[in-house]
């Protein structure tokens, strides 16, 4: 930065100073929640499938495993996570 003109640098100084960096754009939040709203039906839908076929503690096991696997996961990736 340092061939920058002064003008040049308050125009870069300029976006981190709004505060508006690191909000989401207006208009994207309606999207995020039908986003959500249909992955939580789908969700429920496959749950209550899985829960119809599964007979035997066997595979009920299985599916505790692969649900705290995911959970796991969720938690590890997590934006909102102290490193």
């Amino acid at each position: 930065m340092s061939n920058l003109t002064q003008s040049d640098r308050n125009q870069f100084d300029r976006a981190t100073y709004s505060g508006t960096a690191d909000r989401i754009r207006r208009g994207s939040e309606r999207g995020a929640a039908m986003y959500s709203l249909i992955a939580l039906v789908i969700g429920a839908i496959l749950i209550v499938g899985a829960a119809s076929v599964i007979d035997g503690w066997a595979q009920w096991v299985v599916a505790g495993a692969i649900a705290a696997t995911t959970l796991g996961f969720m938690i590890a990736v997590s934006p909102n996570r102290r490193g």
